[in-house]
């Protein structure tokens, strides 16, 4: 595994603002890099289930002490995904005494949500015939 450092793509109001949807324009360089340290992020199943139990988790935050138990890793390991987590700008934490507690920046996955997202009603980009034969 990598021990390249995510960066957190700028927060903005609007998920609009960061980066356009896949089908209004394609993705500058720049942009692209910057997503793709939040894909990255994301790509690990360890991680994408933690993501889950922060953002399920009724009240909205929880305690590591309650995250670690479901998983055949050691703490220092989930701590690890966790500061993956925080790096890519998915979710946040604070200590309070022995524990740290975490929630998720809802900003982060709604600009995700943003560029993935087909607005309603709109179509599709008309696709190319190849040589004559349709797909």
């Amino acid at each position: 595994m990598s021990n390249q450092e995510l960066v957190v793509i700028e927060r903005t109001s609007e998920a609009g603002e960061c980066c356009p949807g896949l089908l209004s324009a394609p993705l500058d360089e720049g942009q692209a890099v910057e997503l793709s340290k939040v894909f990255k992020a994301l790509g690990d199943p360890v991680r994408l289930r933690l993501l889950s139990m922060i953002a399920s988790k009724a009240g909205g935050e929880v305690c590591v002490c309650d995250l670690t138990p479901a998983f055949d890793l050691s703490q220092p390991t989930i701590s690890h995904h966790l500061k993956l987590l925080r790096q890519a700008g998915l979710i946040d934490c604070e200590r309070r005494g022995t524990w740290v507690y975490y929630w998720l920046l809802p900003e982060m996955t709604d600009r995700l949500a943003g560029i993935l997202t087909r607005p309603a009603g709109e179509p599709l980009p008309a696709r190319a015939e190849a040589d004559g034969v349709s797909a």
